[in-house]
Parts: structure tokens; sequence; C-alpha cells
């Protein structure tokens, strides 16, 4: 497990002590890898010491791992800005201390990774020679820059680009704030890659730079962290820099999906509107052996044999089913000859012609529902869809598809804080690549129909993730 991280700290060019700090390792059992980076706030006496005491806090709260991920993860920040506060009321020289910090705890195993975040070191995510920024900064130049309002260039050299409005060491009980923790979790595929960093690296190095730093597959992660470091004391270094790589080392596996029926009884109950149903189809391989002449012919017979049973099954059957009514979310779009809504093709075109990852949908342009008659599609690799306000789709009234097609080879698609209504199927999404924040299906037989590719032929192990119902939305930092 030793070569899927690497962490390294670096001081800088213009810094002499380095209030940066970091974790990369496993834990006792070796289930999670932990990477942590770690900035003590600049400006402010003692951030080196509380950056080190955020360490320790954290290491001791993980070396035990047990129960649910993230709320242990909110623990480990909550027993790190008691320590700090501690010592703050300790030595008075230290009342101003406080540190940023990104943790993750990957399970390379289930192919997942956890984070929590305060302040502004990042969490990226590396997919596909795509460089996909998790994180939000916690700034006012950061909303900034997130909110388009300002370019990243423009943001690395703001006047402000240092200033933050949360910290480990700010405010004396973080539970009165739930947003003041961010928090989530995505799946980690093989060949993905996290970069988890502090501000001294993105002040210096553009995002585009890093990405062509870390994409190449022939350096080691050792090597990438070194070169990362470089990269930002060759633009001058002003700050100390921390990188922590973890990288996912399987092997990837691709297999084409084929598309389930189900039938659906005349008897059977109707689903509920917030049932999940998971369809799990299996490709065969072929993994027959070269064969002799006569082992050729005995084949086939035995497979004219098996084909006439074959047929007089699927017969019997068809009698048996005739009158059966088939229900089943199809992943084509119906089509149909009404007009699409413009809210509806202005919602497609933007999805496809988007340059990033990041699409934030808004209610002052969105301002009444998207009215869907065919199913939007997404054929992209990584997407985030973020509401501000309130934006709803719901379904014309004589369209019976899904909301939302997500198409094979979407890997990371996230979908926060969206209203999907009166679908029979809201959103049909192929292996795990779906993530959900805060997304209310109203009035939908089926909210999501996952497909899953499994090879044939092999022993699988695992288990499907399933999604959390809330009577409230899960509180969030609002850019």
């Amino acid at each position: 497990m030793a070569d899927q991280f690497y962490g390294l700290t670096d001081t800088g060019k213009e810094r002499k002590n380095n209030e940066d700090t970091f974790i990369a390792q496993a834990t006792a059992d070796n289930k999670f890898i932990i990477a942590c980076v770690i900035d003590g706030v600049g400006g402010y006496s003692g951030g080196e010491i509380a950056a080190e005491l955020a360490r320790e806090a954290i290491l001791q709260r993980l070396s035990k791992p047990a129960g649910e991920i993230i709320p242990i993860m909110i623990d480990c920040f909550n027993q790190a800005n008691q320590k700090i506060l501690d010592e703050k009321s300790r030595v008075k020289e230290h009342d101003s201390m406080a540190c940023v910090a990104t943790l993750a705890l990957v399970d390379i195993e289930r192919n997942q990774f956890y984070y929590a975040h305060i302040g502004d070191t990042r969490l990226y995510l590396l997919r596909d020679n795509s460089l996909i920024k998790i994180s939000h900064d916690q700034s006012f130049v950061g909303f900034l820059e997130e909110s388009r309002r300002i370019t990243e260039e423009e943001a690395m050299a703001h006047p402000k680009r240092n200033e933050i409005n949360k910290a480990l060491g700010f405010e004396a009980n973080l539970a009165k704030d739930s947003d003041y923790i961010e928090t989530g979790q995505s799946p980690f595929l093989p060949g993905d890659m996290l970069l988890l960093c502090s501000d001294g690296l993105t002040d210096m190095v553009a995002s585009s730079d890093i990405a062509a730093i870390i994409t190449p597959d022939g350096s080691s992660l050792k090597d990438k962290g070194y070169q990362l470091i470089n990269a930002a004391n060759t633009k001058g270094g002003k700050d100390n820099i921390t990188v922590v790589l973890v990288k996912n080392n399987k092997q990837a596996l691709k297999h084409d999906a084929t598309m389930p029926t189900v039938n659906q009884k005349k008897n059977e109950q109707p689903i509920a509107a917030d049932t999940v149903i998971v369809r799990t189809p299996i490709t065969q391989q072929d993994n027959t052996e070269p064969m002799s002449q006569k082992s050729k012919g005995i084949t086939v017979v035995i497979l004219a044999f098996l084909v006439l049973i074959f047929l007089g099954g699927n017969i019997w059957q068809y009698r048996q089913n005739k009158q059966t009514t088939t229900v089943v979310a199809e992943a084509v779009t119906p089509m149909d000859s009404k007009p699409q809504s413009a809210l509806e093709i202005k919602l497609q075109n933007t999805i496809d012609s988007l340059k990033g990852n990041l699409l934030i949908l808004t209610d002052t342009v969105f301002s009444s529902p998207i009215s869907i008659s065919r199913a939007i599609q997404i054929k992209r690799d990584t997407l985030f869809i973020k509401v501000k306000g309130k934006v709803e789709m719901v379904a014309d009234s004589s369209y019976n598809g899904a909301a939302f097609n997500l198409a094979q080879q979407c890997k990371l698609v996230m979908l926060d804080s969206l209203t999907i209504k009166n679908f029979k199927t809201g959103i049909i999404a192929y292996n795990n690549a779906l993530l959900l924040k805060n997304v209310k299906f109203d009035n939908c037989s089926v909210a999501v129909q996952s497909l899953f590719a499994i090879p044939g032929n092999k022993f699988i192990s695992g288990s499907l993730q399933a999604f959390k119902a809330d009577s409230l939305p899960v509180a969030h930092k609002q850019k």
C-alpha cells in the first residue's frame, strides 16, 4: 500500500519557518489511507503549533476508526479545534493561532474516498487526465473564483487571496454551525488520483500546470510531489508548500453493459417514490480454449440441443407472460413529436457546450419549472450541477421517461439541491457514477435506476451504495 500515497512539505523561498504539516499513512488495520494537509494560518502567532496540534488530534481519533466515516472525520476536526482552543487559553502569546485543513480517508478496496475540509487548503481529483477541484475555498476570493466573477489567474494575484472565513481555532463550538465543516464522499476509481495541497502551491501554480505535472504515468508519486514543490518554488515560493498524493493503482476494467428488462405483474404493489431500483446485468466473456476437431463436433451437437431447449423455453415463457405488462425505465430517450420547451433546450445545450466540469443553475435564469419532454442526456466523464435558489425539473404531462440519462462513459456526476418532479423515473445511471446532495424526488415512481456492468465468470465481492433520505436538506456552505 505504501506506493499508493506520498506526502511532502517545503518551507518555500521566503518563509523562515514551516507552518504546514501533513499526514500520508494507512490506518492501523490498513483499511483506509489517511491523507491530510494542514496549514497554520499565516500572520498569526503559533500557526505552526496549531497545525501540529490538529495533526496529533486527527491521528489520535483515527487510531481506531470505528463507525460511520463522515461523523468520524467531523469528530477529528472537533477534537483538533478543542485542542487549539485549549492551547490559546493556556498561552497568551498563542491566543490568535489557528489552522486550516483538508482531510481525506481513502478506501481503495471499495473504490471510495471521504473528505472533510475547513479553510483554503484544497482537494483535487485527477480522473482521465482531467483535474477536478472537489473542496471549496472558504474565503471571499474563493467565492469570487468559483462563481466565475474572476478568473483563476486573477484569484492567484488577488491582494485578499489569503483572507479566510473559517478555520480550526476561530470558533468555540463548530457544531453550532452545521455548515462550518465541508464534507463529502465520491467514487475513487482505478487510475484515479487525489491531490491535497496548501495554498503555497495553488497561489503559485495554475491548475493546468498542476495537471500537467501529475498526469503522466511514467513518474512515481514521490517524483510528482517533488515536481509540484519545485514548480511552486520556481514561481517564487512565497509561502510554505505541502502536497499529498494518493493513487488508485488498480487496473481499470471496461465492460459493455446490457439493458435489463423487468416484468411487473398486476398483483405487485406500486414502487414507493423514494425507492432506489438497482438492475445488475451480467455480461458474459468468452473463456473457451482451443479444441480439437472431434471436440468441436461434439460441441456443435450439444449446442444444437441446447438451442432447441432454449427456443422451447422461450416459446413457453412467451405464452405464460403474454398478458404481462412490462414496467421498466429504459435508458433510451423516448422519441416524442411534441416540441421541447425553451428551458429544456437551454439546459441540454448548456450541458453539451460547458467547457469546465461545474455547472451552476440559478432560479434567475430558470425562473419557472423546467418542463421536460425528453430526458436530459449527460455524456460527459465528469459533471457537477449545483443549484442556487429553487430550480425544478417537471415531467411534461405526456412524458413517461426519465429526467436524466447518464451515459455509460460517465464516471462522476453530482447533482446538488435540485428538485425532480412527476417523473416515472428520476435518474438513470450506470455503475457508481451518481452522487446526490439535497436532491428532492417529488412524485417519482422510481427515484434512481442504477445499472451495473459486471464481468461474467468472475467472483464478485462488494456492496451497493445506498442513498440516505431526510426530511430536511443537509446543511452545506452556500457560495
